[in-house]
This record gives structure tokens, C-alpha cells and sequence, in this order.
């Protein structure tokens, strides 16, 4: 959970006069408290295991996501005078979960009871300690807020003294690193920083030393050179604004690598408040302890499933074969919570979560380092994108008010693969914003597990029979339009209620697949016998029906695992009505939904992937090859897509959350229509998408839903468009 920088600044402002003449004790119980707490908002994430020790308290924060195999050693704040290690596992809670990284967090000996050098001892025992674990001092990085920043330069100092070596790096918050208060934000910041003051210092320096200008005590007077390199974040509204300002340029001057962030308008040790304004400063913390001490965590690649194979070599100069999954909310998105959340979520998907390489025979998938960022809305979705962007992330995450949404290449899964990808992100959104705790079924996996071996299987590879299914469909009725200028994509929605479409179905005995289907095909056949009243020189109508493999062969790959079928009618034989048509599509679909004809479709493509000439063929003659047998088949042998994904259920705890889900396919290549079809929450949300002029194919198809008995709402981008400054004939609508 993330909180707003406006709230947290009121409630210290409200709390800086008790805390400020607060006893001692009062204080450490409010620290602890306050670890306690972060401690249990990131349960979920992090395993803490208290370490039986003689010397020192100390406890392992283990992310259950571990992304680097650096370790950090984690010294509290609290002026050398206040905080436990139940203190101490709270913002190492909290580094564990945000970074991937094992975190020891040490309680070190507290003033005035054990003062100087008490703390730097047990600071130097907790180093030693992990030494002893076989960490080599390359792997180890020190974090530390307040004075446990200025002790993590102060153990460093002491390990040059004792020849010990040193450690990768220093992650420094608010580092106090000048006990003897000689800052001039000390007072020129008093009135600005909420949470700290100058009174409140002196009385810290006060118990826990009688040298404040001893190096080991204040290391910005100590000897620098040597030191690893450090990050250093600091509020620019803070007292201990200068502390950070004069380390970093005498680190600098030392000859040591700092990099120092001013975090505007911040307060003193910000970074524990995990303010939604500054998330990416963790993963500044990632990145340099990714850089100095961890190995990156090695990418997975994987080859492309055989359905996936045609679509980079089907490529045009202005189309590449993306489809768009969304989720409407009922709230706004927060941005750089989605962003967090997809951390989470793409090293779940690593079949999806993917960049698009090219290899010497054959293209590949590589998965990605990080998250893609989060883009814009444009006026129409699956906006034509440049074939070297998908070379380099082949998802898009997209944000509008309240709609997340994903634009897949559909090498990487289909829309059944992609839902579950949507719904687990959903859910990680969900629950890192409201706290809530989302049981992992209906398509939502655990985002913190590991990929099962079976969600990643090529179920075209896997379930290739011997006997191959002839292919024989004619050329098609291509739809008479104008093409649209400059890419532009119109998107038009119907929107029926569910049960109103499935008793409209049910009056014909059929499904809601089989009666749209059906009343696709009446509408292409009225539109055909407007443009082309000769009979004689009119063609067979056929529309595409992508069918799930998933249950037929018991499959739970999240690759794509979809193959079509092709219920047609031929006009020329004479004009079909409504009720020939359900009838011939109902027992189409019967004959040829079955495992064995579905088998027998995709064999020969598998057949053909096994091909010794064809598996040493350079990739530049395959991809010809390919082309032209889309080309040439391809696309001719159908009007358009129907593609039904059917209802969307989601854990009972999410649907107060979510409004609505569409799918919309992209255009094909030389089609210029595709339907996408969805239902959620008892709505059936049905996704036109077209680049021509002209709404002919939706017109016809809604006329005859409403002579059918069905009624509907209609939605457009034409607002949009017209908004973006196109030119449309808004007559047409």
C-alpha cells in the first residue's frame, strides 16, 4: 500500500511538536510500531526469520520474488537512540519486497545505555557475520536512513582500519553525518522539514557521544578515499539537506563515484513513507545494487509456438498482427502503482512478458529485463507500431482514466492467454493499492510463484497427429469500401445485455456463438446482394471462428493455442434466411469442432515446422515463403474474423473493482473489418474495428440483430477522432 506525500505531510506536521518534546521511550514505542506495521503491510512479499545470534539482533528479510543475488545490510535510523529490530524489519520489509533482494537487518546497541562506539561495533559485527555466510564483500551493499546512513560510512571506515575489505556499494537516506551540527539547513530548513529538527538532533548527539567531530562518529570529517560508491537521497526541504550536499562532493573530491538525488520538497528520510510521488526512487536502489553487486538474473528465451511462426513473416509496412484486452475500473489508475504492479506481474508471464529477437533460422522470443512503460491512449487502439518496436517490447500497457489496457503481438499468446495475463495483473494492482487479498482462481495466477513448465508448452507441437486435413477454400467475397488516410482505425461497439442476446438465441435453438455467427453471416450475404445484385458473379461467404484447444486437449499453456474454423454459405445457390443459416452454422460447427478435425487442421503446419530442408533454411527465405502462402491463402479464404472469448468471471472480491472488459482484434492485412466479443458482468460488449470510410459491414450486421429481436447500444471513437482533429463524415454514423 502507497500513501500521498499531502496526507503524510499533515500528519507529521500534526505530530513534529509531541515527537519533538516526547520522552525517549515514547519515541523507540512509536518506532517500533511503525515497523511493525510496514512489517505486516508486505507479509505477502517478504519471509522475515529472526537469526539466533550471541552478539547482536538480527533478522533476514527474504523476497519471495528474488531478482539479484546481491544481499543488503540494513542500519536503522533513529539517532543512534531509538529503534529495534522490529523496527529495523519494516523498512527491511520494505526493500526486500520493492528491490528482490535479501535484506539483514541489524539492532545495534541503543544510547544512552551503550553509547559511542557501541553502535559502530555491532555494525561491524553484523558485516563480519555475513562474511561468514560466504557473502563476498562484492555482493554486499549497506543501506541506511538518518544515522544509520552516517554508520554505514562509519563501518566503512572502521573495515578500512581492521584491513577488512570493503562493500560494493552504499545506499545513503538522509545520511547524519555531522553530529556536530555545522549545516546551514539546519535553520534555514527548520520551518520546512515536518518531521526533524535541530533541538531534536543535539539531544541524539548529546546521549550518544562526547566527540561529535570524531570520524568514526561524524564520517564527513573522516578519510573518504577508498570508499565504495554511494547513492545518496535527501529532501530537499530537510534539515540534514546539507549533510548529504557536503558528502557527496567531498566523496566526489575523494575520487569515489556518488551519485546524489534531491528528492523537491521532501522531508527528512522520505523513502520510508513509500510515497506513490517517488516509487521509481526504489528502483534507483534496484538498478545500483543490480549494478554493483548482483548478477542480473539471467533472461529466459524460448522459440515461437507453430501458430505464432506466420505472423512476423506476414508483416506489411503499415500492419503487424496485434490484439487489445482492457478492463474498465471503477476508479481512476494510479500510473506508478500499474507500473509497480507490472514489476510484479511480467516475471510471471515469461512467455508474454517478451521482446521479439531475430535468430539465423528462426525468430525467437527473449523476455524482458523490466516492465514496459505505461503509454497514452490515442484516438483509435492498435495503432499501427514500427516492426523494430516489437524487437524491443511486444506488449503495449496502455492507460486511459479509468481503463487498463494491453495491445498483445499475437506471436506471443491469444486472447484466451492474455486474459488470465490481464486479470493477474488486475488483481496485483488491486491488491498493492487497496490491501485486499485475491485468491489465485478464474484465471488469476499467483504473481510470486514460479512459471509452470505446462503454462509455457507449444500444444501445437505437442498434439500434432499423423493424418493431415486437405485445405480447399475458395477465394471469398471481398467487401466493396473506401480506405481511410493515415492509418486510421474506427471502432464501434455494440452493447447488448447477455440475456437478452441468449434468448434471442435460444428462440432459434442454437447458442449465442452459432446465432451470431449466423447473423454475421446474413449481414455479409445483404451487403454482398447490395454491391453485387448478379448472382452469377457473386462468391461463397465464410467467416472465421477461432475455437480454444485448451479443453478439447486438456491443455493449460498460455502460449497460443487457438486454431479457426470456417462455417460458410454460398449465395449463388440462392438468398439463405435467418433460420437456414443458424441451422447450417449449427452443424458445421458440430462436424468440424471436434479434437481429431481440429488436430488434423494444424498438423500439416507442425508437419511442415519438422521439415529438415525447411529447419536449415536461412529465416529470410522462410519468411518468404510464408508470405506468400498468406498471401495466397491467407486471407482470401475468409471475410473476417468473429472472435468470441465468452464470459469473463473474475474471484468475487474483484468485481466491485471492475466495470467492464472489451477485446478488440486488430484489422487484417487486406480485410478491413474484425470483431472482437466479450461478455462481463451481463453485458455482451461486441468490438467492430475497421480502416475504411464507410460502416457498412456494422449497419447491415445491426439491422439485422434488432430485426433478430435484439436490442443495442452503440458506441464510437468517432468523439475522438473528430477531438484529434480528423476529418470525419460524421453523416455516416
Amino acid at each position: 500500500m502507497e500513501f500521498s506525500e499531502k496526507i503524510i505531510r499533515k500528519q507529521l506536521q500534526m505530530m513534529k511538536p509531541i515527537t519533538s518534546a516526547g520522552s525517549i521511550e515514547s519515541i523507540r514505542k512509536g518506532q517500533d510500531r511503525l515497523g511493525i506495521i510496514m512489517s505486516k503491510m508486505r507479509r505477502k512479499q517478504v519471509v522475515i526469520s529472526d537469526i539466533d545470534h550471541p552478539r547482536i539482533s538480527i533478522a533476514l528479510a527474504a523476497p519471495v520474488d528474488e531478482r539479484t543475488d546481491g544481499v543488503i545490510l540494513y542500519l536503522h535510523g533513529g539517532g543512534y537512540t531509538c529503534g529495534s529490530l522490529d523496527y529495523a524489519k519494516g523498512f527491511a520489509s520494505v526493500l526486500a519486497s520493492e528491490c528482490g533482494v535479501k535484506v539483514y537487518c541489524a539492532a545495534y546497541r541503543l544510547a544512552p545505555e551503550h553509547r559511542f562506539p557501541a553502535a559502530v561495533e555491532d555494525a561491524l559485527e553484523a558485516y563480519r557475520y555475513l562474511l561468514t555466510l560466504s557473502y563476498l564483500p562484492g555482493k554486499i551493499v549497506l543501506c541506511g536512513e538518518s544515522a544509520g546512513g552516517g554508520l554505514c560510512y562509519s563501518l566503512c571506515l572502521k573495515l578500512k582500519e581492521c584491513r577488512i575489505p570493503l562493500p560494493a556499494g552504499i545506499v545513503a537516506i538522509s545520511p547524519w553525518v555531522d553530529l556536530t551540527q555545522s549545516g546551514d539547513s539546519l535553520t534555514a530548513n527548520a520551518e520546512c522539514d515536518p518531521s526533524l529538527c535541530k533541538e531534536t538532533l543535539d539531544n541524539y548527539a548529546e546521549c550518544y557521544t562526547d566527540a561529535p567531530a570524531a570520524p568514526l562518529v561524524s564520517p564527513l570529517f573522516g578519510d573518504l578515499y577508498g570508499m565504495p560508491p554511494s547513492l545518496i537521497f535527501v529532501g530537499g526541504d530537510e534539515v540534514l539537506l546539507d549533510d548529504s550536499k557536503r558528502l557527496n562532493n567531498k566523496l566526489i573530491e575523494c575520487g569515489v563515484k556518488s551519485k546524489l538525488h534531491i528528492a523537491d520538497g521532501m522531508w527528512h528520510a522520505y523513502l520510508l513513507y513509500c510515497l506513490r510521488e517517488h516509487r521509481n526512487d526504489f528502483r534507483l536502489i534496484e538498478e545500483f545494487i543490480t549494478d554493483k553487486a548482483a548478477n542480473k538474473r539471467k533472461l529466459r528465451w524460448m522459440r515461437l509456438d507453430n501458430a505464432a511462426k506466420i505472423y512476423p513473416a506476414a508483416k506489411r509496412r503499415n500492419w503487424n498482427n496485434f490484439f487489445r484486452l482492457s478492463a474498465t475500473l471503477n476508479e481512476e489508475v494510479d500510473r506508478e502503482l500499474l507500473k509497480s504492479a507490472m514489476d510484479v506481474t511480467m516475471r510471471r508471464f515469461p512467455s508474454i512478458a517478451v521482446r521479439l529477437c531475430h535468430g539465423v533460422f528462426w525468430y525467437y522470443l527473449e523476455e524482458l529485463e523490466r516492465a514496459p512503460e505505461i503509454s497514452d491512449e490515442k484516438p483509435w487502439p492498435l495503432a499501427h507500431t514500427p516492426f523494430d518496436s516489437i524487437n524491443r517490447c511486444a506488449l503495449r500497457v496502455i492507460v486511459h482514466r479509468c481503463r487498463i489496457a494491453i495491445e498483445f503481438y499475437h506471436a506471443l499468446t491469444d486472447g484466451n492467454g492474455g486474459m488470465v495475463f490481464l486479470k493477474s495483473l488486475i488483481a496485483e494492482y488491486l491488491e498493492q493499492k487497496h490491501g485486499i487479498t485475491i485468491p489465485c482462481v478464474k484465471g488469476v495466477l499467483d504473481r510470486l510463484e514460479e512459471p509452470r513448465k505446462e503454462e509455457l508448452e507449444d500444444g501445437f507441437s505437442k498434439n500434432a497427429g499423423t493424418i493431415s486435413a486437405k485445405r480447399n477454400a475458395s477465394t471469398v467475397y471481398r467487401i466493396r469500401c473506401t480506405p481511410e488516410k493515415g492509418n486510421i482505425r474506427h471502432l464501434t461497439t455494440f452493447i447488448i445485455d447477455t440475456e437478452n442476446a441468449l434468448t434471442s438465441a435460444k428462440r432459434y435453438g442454437v447458442s449465442l456463438t452459432v446465432f451470431l455467427t449466423g447473423a454475421m453471416l446474413y449481414a455479409l450475404q445483404t451487403l454482398q446482394n447490395e454491391q453485387i445484385p448478379d448472382k452469377r458473379k457473386q462468391k461463397p461467404l465464410r467467416v472465421v471462428v477461432p475455437v480454444n484447444l485448451r479443453t478439447l486437449f486438456g491443455l493449460n499453456t498460455l502460449r497460443n493455442f487457438v486454431h479457426v474454423v470456417m462455417p460458410e454459405i454460398d449465395p449463388r445457390m440462392g438468398d439463405y434466411s435467418p433460420e437456414e443459416i443458424f441451422s447450417s452454422v449449427k452443424h458445421q460447427l458440430g462436424v468440424l469442432i471436434t479434437k481429431k478435425n481440429l488436430q488434423s487442421m494444424f498438423t500439416p503446419n507442425v508437419n511442415a515446422e519438422r521439415n529438415p530442408v525447411l529447419r536449415i533454411m536461412p529465416l529470410f527465405i522462410k519468411n518468404i515463403a510464408m508470405k506468400l502462402v498468406y498471401d495466397t491463402v491467407g486471407e482470401k479464404t475468409n471475410c473476417l474474423n468473429l472472435s468470441n472469448l465468452g464470459a469473463v468471471d473474475l474471484p468475487e472480491i474483484m468485481k466491485e473493482y471492475v466495470a467492464r472488459f472489451d477485446f478488440v482484434l486488430g484489422v487484417q492485412a487486406t480485410k478491413p473489418n474484425n470483431c472482437g466479443i466479450v461478455s462481463y458482468g451481463g453485458k455482451l460488449y461486441l468490438n467492430f474495428i475497421r480502416n475504411t470510410v464507410e460502416p457498412a459491414l456494422e449497419m447491415r450486421f445491426y439491422h439485422t440483430l434488432r430485426a433478430l429481436g435484439v436490442d443495442i447500444k452503440v458506441e464510437s471513437n468517432l468523439q475522438s477522432l473528430i477531438d484529434s482533429g480528423y476529418a470525419v463524415d460524421t453523416e455516416l454514423y
